[in-house]
């Protein structure tokens, strides 16, 4: 598989995760662990499925303990901080420092061999981030950072360094075939049903139209999604996948507003330029 194709296949998965919101928005009242057990729980079983399809069986998931470790504390860890963080802190001020982690991608890939950072590379991410800061500023009226969130600062940047480690380290795991991320997925629900049994209320799907939602969430965004980002971590161009990241929120703001759950507003018209722009700079000044 070339780089460019790789790189392509990781895109998609910020397109389905542009998703995310509009999706998760139709489930209901389901709480988060129970949501992501479920929806990981599917996600797992369709990466088991496709691998038997194609013949590769189930033995693709003897890995040794490393790969495991990898694998399950990037899914279940960064889930795990990002619902930690969002009940400790406002969800603006927790979601932007959580969405540091296409920054933290682009700076971390300079440790790998044969990647070469360059400054348009930090130059576009920035300006990815300062979309991402207009557009969850304007959200939120502003943001008001406060020293009694610290605890859910913290658990915000934690979440990002877990998603930025976990996605720039499959590189060095590019041996290990994408199906082994079925495992993951079927742990990381494993887990986060635990979760969900030790700190919620039991608030299941309602009606047709709300499991509709959980398989829609299961199969893609949180099923399809991660495979094809483990391809383009390990294959692709992870600079230009960082700052492509940014974009995600953004396009999902837009699918709301066409769905018309949200209004259209200059924020995100500015944001869409900044994130856009960054892409561009990324892409075109860095290979001259």
């Amino acid at each position: 598989m070339s780089r460019l194709t790789a790189t392509l296949i990781g895109f998609t998965a910020i397109l389905l995760w542009a998703s995310l919101a509009l999706a998760t928005s139709a489930t209901g009242a389901v709480p988060p662990f129970l949501l992501t057990a479920l929806t990981f729980f599917i996600g797992g079983m369709v990466g088991l499925v496709a691998a038997m399809v194609r013949g590769v069986g189930l033995s693709v998931l003897r890995q040794p303990w490393p790969v495991w470790l990898h694998g399950v504390g990037g899914l279940f860890g960064y889930h795990f901080f990002y619902f930690s963080a969002l009940k400790l802190a406002p969800p603006a001020e927790a979601g932007l420092i959580a969405y540091l982690w296409p920054l933290l991608i682009v700076l971390l890939s300079a440790f790998l061999p044969g990647e070469r950072l360059r400054p348009a590379h930090i130059a576009g991410a920035l300006m990815g981030l300062a979309g991402t800061v207009v557009l969850l500023g304007a959200k939120a009226g502003g943001f008001g950072f406060s020293p009694a969130y610290v605890p859910g600062y913290a658990a915000a940047a934690v979440c990002a360094v877990v998603w930025a480690v976990y996605s720039v380290a499959s590189r060095r795991f590019h041996e290990v075939p994408t199906d082994v991320v079925a495992g993951f997925c079927l742990a990381t629900a494993a887990l986060s049903a635990l979760c969900h049994v030790l700190f919620e209320p039991s608030v299941w799907p309602s009606g047709a139209s709300e499991w509709m939602a959980v398989v829609a969430l299961g199969i893609g965004p949180v099923g399809i999604a991660f495979y094809t980002w483990d391809i383009g971590m390990k294959r692709g161009d992870i600079r230009l996948l960082g700052v492509a990241s940014y974009a995600a929120p953004v396009l999902s703001t837009l699918l709301l507003v066409a769905a018309g759950f949200a209004a259209p507003s200059w924020s995100l018209g500015l944001a869409c330029a900044l994130i856009v722009g960054g892409a561009v700079v990324a892409t075109l000044l860095a290979r001259r």
